[in-house]
């Protein structure tokens, strides 16, 4: 019997929806949707694609991840997206962030340190059509002053400190969501409003650190 691997990936990916999304309380009916389609398996190494849908993170080389899919939704989804917003994703990895990312927003710069992973992203994008994200080669500290002011901006990597240049490069009325700390990480929002910024504390989480430089 030929076993049908796209039906069997559609099937894990409505259990994730199910199970790992709306049992923890994401709601938005739109990153649901986004991610109840979008093949994960195509952003992960084969050798891992048995677990394209379990709510963990997954490596994908050069001591990166992966992140599981509930912090995926949960970071989509403190974004309030409306459609039209200039989005700025720290850490783009494996792509998977930045097709959900452009799916909800109107443009998308990701940033990615190492060279390997951002061609590799950029392909994966390319050949999925998504074509209003642009993949950069560069660490994300100083951000990309020449495209600012962000809409929304996405840290997939753990700074100490959220950098005060993202911070600047925020617009009004715009948000930030990261993770922040060392041993121990928050899950920070930051808004913009009336040029000062207020900050939210959602959940801890574990994600890899924000490193300077490239490889």
């Amino acid at each position: 019997m030929k076993i049908d691997k796209d039906s069997i990936m559609k099937d894990q990916r409505e259990w994730m929806i199910k199970e790992h999304l709306i049992a923890r309380g994401i709601s938005d009916k739109k990153v649901l949707e986004v991610m109840g389609r979008l093949q994960r398996e195509k952003f992960i190494p084969s050798k891992y694609m048995v677990d394209s849908y379990g709510d963990h993170p997954i490596p994908i080389g050069h001591n990166q991840t992966i992140s599981q899919p509930y912090i995926v939704a949960l970071m989509s989804e403190l974004c309030e997206f409306k459609g039209d917003e200039k989005v700025l994703e720290i850490g783009c990895g494996s792509g998977y962030q930045a097709a959900i990312l452009s799916e909800l927003a109107g443009k998308v710069f990701s940033m990615e340190r190492v060279k390997s992973l951002a061609d590799n992203a950029e392909k994966i994008l390319k050949e999925l059509g998504y074509e209003n994200v642009k993949v950069i080669h560069r660490d994300g500290f100083n951000g990309i002053i020449e495209e600012a002011p962000f809409d929304v901006i996405v840290l997939t990597a753990a700074p100490e400190v959220i950098p005060q240049t993202l911070i600047d490069q925020l617009s009004e009325g715009g948000r930030l969501i990261a993770p922040v700390g060392h041993t121990v990480q928050q899950l920070l929002k930051l808004r913009k409003k009336s040029g000062n910024i207020t900050s939210e504390t959602i959940t801890y989480v574990s994600f890899v650190p924000m490193l300077k430089g490239c490889n």
